[in-house]
């Protein structure tokens, strides 16, 4: 495949566009020929279940050939109606259009053979309301007994002739012209190996099937496309990182033990798994890139600390960078715990540390005098310079673009890597945005920690559930209540944050409530939460800005108001905000509206407290573009995969990608090279990350 192929000429040049039309599917997003033929179909029409009067059933949908016996125009009520009878010899058919007889009156004479498809309902005898129809006597190019492709389009395009029947007219122009090669790039012995049809039969039959296995086929090998090469990504970035040298530790060190000695609980057994996962990496010559994937409360940060432990032992600075100066300010406490029992200097930048103080840190830094630096995106900023930096620490990590994450790595003689992430990730999605990872997960829960109880609350409970609250408040423990809106809106049926906060403050009378909203200024929020800290606030009411990054083991209770507007995910990073002490918690989930999706949403999250089961569920409810993290990395983009149901044609796209940069780290061999021109094309603004020359 070269670039002089005319499928990859700008799509004014196709036959049946031009100027004007161009620009119309431009401004949809197809700019070239190549785009417009990957433009696949919605869904699809089936006319080929093409059934007898007298063997159809109600409520399915068929195709009815028959001729027309009579038309007539009906009023019922003030609405005028057009109805067409059809007989094909085994039985009548009435079907029935409502207004626009104008035109559909000509449409139509007696003894014409038409097709009719639709769904079939009964009333005074059999009927379809609205038929899509062929005039069979009048044309041969009709759809009846075909599978008829279905394009997403707009009010405009439709109005410019840019309709299904459109976007299929082009698509033909394309596909019948011989001089619009579609090349494969997939090696021979790949497809023979996957049993894959080739690129220009798949094409053909995404757009124009014969039957539903050409869809089934088609679909699979498309989808294995975008799988392949975002696999392909993953096994070369990984490629990139494991020919990085870095230093090898293979002693423990007396930090680690110390630390260790100094716990006054127990580690989890999956904690001693990830620690002896991480000290494997440690030990390697080549750099650690880990992921540890853990619940809300599953001791993550206790694991970094002891990884840091290992990396300082032998004079190395460790640094750990967090999404937000909450979350950064509640870790340099924690952690300062730890490493001020064995003599560990810590400290903290973030941007509003005064910079007479910042100052000093950043000397202290650059002399080594600091040995664990805990920091926002301050951190990457071109004043701070290490001494020796052996390991960052990345919380949150989904947060931080790769641009950030580079930055701080560039800070250091290539360190160590350990991202973390409190939001379970089904595996499928996981494999895709972090397959350049080694993923560690906690997948169990500290000793002293009680399951968290989940209630669904409707209306006309929650009077009793406010009783309970002010009890957990009067013994001292503290309450969130989160609501999903800042402002009042009209047109969403919801409580906002702002009347809310009015109405629990004279609800809680006899209590401190406070308040934040993500559109207030740093200094008022930072402001509530130190008193929320501090126990001077006994009821914080929020809305999502307190999803991730607060850390309040006083408080037991979370009501979330309007939970049905919540993902699944979100919810669980909500409850998460509870449950971190060593009392019972309590989240109360307020369900304002039912409906069929919100009812099954919030039944899963109070049957189970697992965040992987919940993060499968969601995946499939919600689909990849609203998970967390996707949008950002820029590399799912298409309409054809579907991460909830794709977990076999992942795997054997991983496979065949790691397989192929393990024998061809930089694709030059001439069977990969056409699969390098289209990397290279697809993920060009990842190459400056990806060395493949």
């Amino acid at each position: 495949m070269t670039y002089s192929n005319p499928l990859y000429d700008d799509v004014t040049y196709l036959k049946g566009v031009g100027p004007k039309r161009a620009k119309q599917l431009k401004a949809y997003g197809i700019d070239t020929i190549y785009e417009l033929i990957n433009n696949i179909p919605r869904k699809y029409l089936d006319r080929t279940n093409i059934k007898k009067i007298s063997n159809t059933k109600i409520g399915e949908q068929a195709v009815i050939i028959g001729k027309v016996v009579s038309k007539n125009i009906k009023m019922i009520g003030k609405r005028r109606l057009f109805q067409v009878t059809i007989s094909d010899g085994t039985g009548e058919l009435q079907c029935i259009w409502f207004n626009g007889l104008s035109w559909i009156m000509e449409k139509f004479k007696i003894d014409d053979e038409i097709a009719v498809y639709g769904k079939l309902e009964f009333y005074n005898g059999l009927k379809i309301t609205h038929p899509d129809f062929d005039i069979l006597s009048q044309s041969e190019n009709h759809n009846t007994g075909q599978i008829i492709s279905q394009y997403s389009s707009t009010s405009e395009l439709k109005s410019k002739g840019l309709d299904s029947r459109g976007f299929r007219k082009l698509i033909k122009n394309i596909i019948l012209n011989d001089k619009y090669i579609i090349d494969d790039f997939l090696p021979s012995d790949l497809l023979s190996q996957e049993k894959l049809i080739s690129l220009d039969q798949a094409l053909n039959q995404i757009h124009f099937p014969k039957t539903n296995d050409d869809i089934k086929n088609a679909l699979y090998r498309l989808k294995f496309n975008e799988h392949f090469f975002i696999q392909l990504l993953m096994a070369l970035k990984r490629n990139n990182q494991k020919n990085n040298i870095g230093h090898s530790y293979q002693k423990r060190g007396q930090y680690l033990k110390n630390i260790y000695e100094s716990l006054n609980f127990q580690l989890t057994n999956a904690q001693i798994r990830v620690l002896r996962e991480i000290r494997a990496d440690l030990k390697s010559k080549e750099v650690m890139n880990r992921l540890i994937q853990g619940d809300v409360g599953s001791g993550k940060t206790i694991v970094a600390v002891l990884t840091a432990a290992i990396v300082m032992s032998e004079e190395k600075q460790v640094a750990l960078m967090a999404p937000t100066e909450i979350l950064a300010e509640q870790h340099y406490e924690s952690i300062k715990e730890y490493c001020e029992k064995v003599h560990i200097t810590c400290g903290l930048i973030t941007s509003n540390i005064p910079q007479k103080e910042k100052n000093i840190i950043l000397n202290e830094l650059k002399s080594g005098e600091i040995q664990f630096i805990i920091g926002t995106h301050s951190l990457i900023q071109e004043p701070v310079k290490f001494n020796d930096l052996g390991l960052i620490i990345i919380d949150e990590q989904h947060r931080f673009g790769v641009e950030h994450r580079k930055l701080l790595i560039e800070k250091g003689n290539s360190p160590q890597v350990l991202s973390m992430t409190a939001t379970p990730i089904p595996r499928t999605l996981s494999i895709t945005i972090h397959g350049d990872m080694d993923i560690s997960i906690i997948d169990e829960l500290p000793k002293n920690r009680l399951p968290i109880k989940t209630s669904l609350i409707y209306p006309d409970k929650i009077e009793s559930t406010y009783e309970f609250m002010k009890q957990e408040m009067i013994s001292g423990r503290q309450c969130f209540v989160v609501y999903p809106l800042i402002d009042e809106s009209e047109k969403l049926d919801l409580e906002a944050a702002k009347s809310g906060y009015e109405k629990l403050k004279l609800i809680f009378n006899d209590f401190k409530v406070g308040y934040i909203n993500g559109k207030m200024n740093k200094d008022e929020i930072d402001s509530q939460m130190i008193k929320m800290n501090n126990g001077e606030i006994n009821c914080l009411v929020a809305t999502t800005v307190i999803e991730v990054g607060i850390n309040i083991p006083n408080a037991t209770v979370i009501m979330v108001e309007n939970a049905e507007r919540f993902g699944m995910t979100q919810l669980h990073q909500l409850r998460g905000r509870i449950g971190r002490g060593s009392k019972q918690s309590y989240c109360f989930f307020i369900q304002r509206k039912k409906t069929p999706n919100a009812d099954k949403r919030l039944k899963i999250m109070t049957s189970t407290l697992d965040g992987f089961i919940i993060s499968d569920e969601d995946l499939k409810m919600r689909g990849p573009g609203d998970f967390f993290g996707t949008k950002q990395h820029g590399f799912i983009k298409s309409k054809v995969v579907d991460f909830s149901n794709d977990g076999p044609i992942i795997r054997r796209a991983r496979q065949q990608a790691f397989e192929m940069v393990i024998k061809d780290p930089k694709l030059n061999l001439n069977k990969n090279k056409k699969i390098k021109q289209v990397f290279k094309r697809k993920y060009h603004h990842m190459l400056e990350f990806i060395k493949i020359g």
